[in-house]
């Protein structure tokens, strides 16, 4: 995905020039995660609730360090950012995080009247240098890491384990995130199986683990299953998936569903699996930036998204499943299509035979085998040292058709300008937007 600044958000940010500062809000999230339709939503109700008006910058980001290197620095005053897990918890340790203050005078408190308990309690577990996460962000989105494939060719006992991400048997056809921290999130799982099932470790335990035995530990098995990755990927795997060139894809529930739907509308019959060894939940949540001009907008803005009615809007245009725990979430995405699962862990106790999506919502069952990934802090430079290396020895034969791919089009693109028109040599293409 790609960054885009809106129309509206660009006229605003040049009237900014000349405006009171106090009447912009700058809000900073990934790409294609809102129903852009609430931000003008947002500027009415705000001046309803406040008799203030506020005009909304929206920008966006596709990559943690990308938000957090601008906050770090200074050079943005941004009102508020939606990082990941991990990411609040180093802007935590790091100071950069103003707590949020939940009083709205007349306003209802839709933070704490709708946020599941579920969530709650991971946002407490965040390592945070002594702060309480829950008292400097609010989730907003949050899914699990899985495996996503497909079912004429991988049975479901195979897809069972994350051991199938080494089988020959699919060489050529896993496609794999290309994020460190997930990866090695569920192979070091999957390597002290043994011990987890003996109680000698704890999942929480594996997640705090960043010595060196641990990752020269996922290294060495990353490294068996590198010969048989046809890509890493950010973006493209779920398409890849969907048209068949993929068997199986270390992915995240939101690009699963997203597939899953995708497919079932060509006849593809495409699955996801939460691995019988454990597996990591992962969480977005908004945060106000200690450089912030707008702090009272900003904790608006938070209230706002955490908005019932808000909420299932924003899950519709996304795909992505909201932390919010309000009986209006429970019903909008009650389907009968599906079996009952036990969700009483995020919604109450009235919620424990539910018929929903288990890829959304996992069933109380599956979420016990589940824990979440934290910030290395200063051991990252050797988790991206080891990721580079399990990449970076030899492409692979999805890199070598996708490089062969692009240099005949190269030769294509010369030979054409050399023959048929030098005047196209002086003109920009187009790119196009996924």
């Amino acid at each position: 995905m790609k960054k885009f600044l809106t129309l509206t958000a660009a006229v605003a940010l040049l009237c900014a020039c000349t405006t009171d500062r106090e009447s912009i809000l700058k809000v900073y999230n990934w790409s294609d995660y809102i129903d852009e339709s609430v931000i003008p939503e947002f500027e009415q109700w705000y001046e309803e609730q406040t008799g203030e008006s506020v005009k909304v910058i929206y920008q966006t980001f596709d990559i943690n360090e990308t938000m957090l290197s601008k906050i770090e620095k200074g050079h943005e005053d941004y009102d508020v950012v939606c990082p990941s897990d991990y990411i609040i918890e180093r802007m935590l340790r790091s100071d950069l995080l103003l707590p949020l203050d939940r009083d709205f005078g007349s306003t209802p408190n839709y933070i704490d009247d709708n946020l599941s308990p579920y969530i709650r309690e991971c946002f407490n577990k965040m390592a945070c240098g002594g702060k309480n996460a829950n008292d400097y962000s609010v989730g907003y989105m949050w899914g699990t890491t899985g495996i996503l494939y497909n079912a004429k060719y991988v049975t479901d006992e195979e897809a069972s384990t994350w051991d199938i991400l080494r089988n020959p048997k699919f060489a050529d056809k896993i496609f794999i995130k290309d994020s460190a921290r997930d990866v090695f999130s569920q192979i070091i799982i999957y390597l002290h199986r043994d011990d987890l099932a003996a109680g000698k470790v704890t999942l929480d335990e594996l997640m705090n683990d960043s010595s060196d035995e641990a990752i020269a530990e996922v290294e060495a098995y990353m490294k068996q299953v590198k010969p048989l990755v046809a890509g890493w990927e950010a973006d493209f795997g779920k398409d890849q998936m969907t048209q068949e060139r993929g068997y199986l894809s270390l992915n995240w529930s939101g690009d699963g569903v997203w597939a899953i739907e995708e497919a079932a509308e060509i006849g593809v019959d495409l699955r996801y699996s939460l691995p019988k060894e454990g597996f990591t939940v992962w969480f977005d949540g908004w945060v106000i930036p200690k450089f912030a001009k707008n702090v009272k907008a900003a904790k608006y803005w938070i209230n706002f998204m955490s908005r019932p009615d808000i909420v299932i809007r924003n899950v519709d245009v996304t795909g992505y499943v909201s932390v919010s725990g309000a009986p209006e979430v429970l019903e909008a995405f009650t389907d009968e299509e599906y079996d009952p699962i036990d969700l009483s862990y995020f919604f109450g106790p009235q919620a424990d035979s539910v018929c929903a999506n288990p890829v959304l919502y996992p069933d109380r069952a599956d979420i016990e085998r589940s824990t979440q990934e934290h910030d290395w802090g200063d051991r990252t430079p050797q988790l991206v040292e080891m990721w580079s290396r399990v990449k970076g020895d030899s492409a692979s034969s999805m890199t070598i058709i996708v490089i062969g791919v692009f240099l005949a089009a190269l030769v294509a693109f010369v030979v054409y300008n050399r023959f048929f028109s030098r005047k196209a040599s002086a003109r920009k293409g187009k790119g196009r937007r996924r």
